[in-house]
């Protein structure tokens, strides 16, 4: 029986080499609280990813809201409909309101053109987001942000390893946070950082996520508890030891499908990453109306075929009940956003990946 494929399953090192670490922490006892393997992963990401300055997090979601407290953002923010629920959940969160504006259709990333005519007396924020991986257009986003001072966030939870001409693109914006969570290209199990622009920014979020501890009697901040545990940090520096050559099989993953798919009528390829930009984090086509089937009868089939594809983003975010009744979630703001929503389907990419299996996947759609 054929085994069943997932859009992303996790790259898991062999348990042996695991097993060091996990002795060093039952020997020792420190389980959290900022421990050594803490401490080590801190510095290794940042040595890795070219940034000067990171704080861990037990995940992303907690980053994202973590973030917009230590910047101290309100009122409205300027977003995306575009991505995973907790980028404009964490907005909510915070009791800031979400501003839809559409994307790029090249992209999928935040359409710089579109987020002036967004901006009121109450924007205090852009949250843009790195989608698949693709970068945003941080020069011109930091342009309209610098010319009407306000904030920039992003959500790179898509992005570990993502690179422009400059180095890292979580270098950019005031804040950038990325997720380590099971299903991305780098993972703690759960986890994630975020990354900050100096020292002194590092030491607020480093309060806000430890209930605003300084020390054992200092509280100077009303903080959360986001920390990450030493098992994931361990696990995060054992995964670092093996990251440069997942990112290579999955280089030759996306080769093979753009190879195989490139031409097919009625299927829309992103364009392919730029070298310095690419991590190959999802592998989206974008099946048109001239397809021989629609979208989610090619899902079903895939389905049938033990082939769990991903509608991803679908729905949009602006759809869910708590956006729809703004006035920037309605759909004739953002035809491409709707556009994107309803043709988008992630096939599976991820290192393990055969290309026979990638050749079977490829069948499945062109015989659609």
């Amino acid at each position: 029986m054929t085994q069943p494929i997932y859009v992303a399953q996790p790259d898991l090192p062999p348990l042996e080499e695991f097993l060091p670490y996990l002795r060093e922490i039952w020997g020792n006892k420190i389980l959290t609280n900022g421990g050594p393997f803490h401490q080590q992963f801190e510095q290794a990401l940042c040595d890795h990813l070219g940034v000067k300055h990171l704080s861990l997090c037990s995940n992303g979601t907690l980053g994202l809201v973590t973030a917009l407290q230590a910047l101290g953002v309100t009122g409205e923010v300027i977003t995306t409909p575009y991505s995973f629920v907790a980028s404009a959940h964490s907005l909510l969160w915070n009791r800031i309101e979400p501003v839809f504006v559409d994307i790029d259709p090249a992209t999928l990333t935040l359409d710089p053109s579109k987020i002036e005519a967004a901006i009121t007396p109450r924007t205090s924020a852009i949250l843009a987001v790195h989608c698949y991986g693709y970068r945003c257009d941080v020069d011109a986003i930091r342009a309209i942000a610098d010319k009407h001072g306000l904030k920039v966030i992003y959500d790179a939870a898509h992005a570990f390893g993502v690179r422009d001409a400059g180095g890292s693109v979580l270098r950019h914006g005031d804040l950038s946070v990325v997720s380590f969570h099971a299903t991305k290209v780098f993972h703690t199990f759960e986890g994630g950082a975020i990354v900050c622009p100096n020292a002194e920014t590092k030491r607020h979020v480093d309060h806000l996520k430890n209930f605003g501890f300084v020390d054992e009697t200092t509280v100077v901040e009303a903080g959360i508890n986001g920390k990450m545990s030493e098992v994931n940090a361990a696990f995060g520096l054992l995964q670092l030891q093996h990251i440069r050559a997942s990112l290579a099989r999955r280089r030759h993953v996306d080769a093979a499908y753009r190879e195989a798919l490139e031409g097919t009528p009625g299927i829309r390829l992103l364009k392919s990453a730029d070298e310095l930009e690419a991590n190959h984090s999802y592998f989206p086509i974008l099946v048109e109306e001239n397809f021989s089937i629609s979208r989610d009868a090619l899902y079903e089939k895939l389905r049938s075929h033990g082939v769990f594809s991903r509608r991803y983003f679908y729905p949009l975010i602006a759809n869910f009940p708590m956006y729809r009744h703004m006035a920037s979630a309605q759909a004739e703001n953002l035809p491409q956003a709707n556009a994107a929503a309803n043709k988008v389907l992630c096939l599976p990419i991820y290192s393990a990946l055969s290309l026979a299996d990638v050749t079977r996947i490829v069948n499945i759609v062109r015989g659609a």
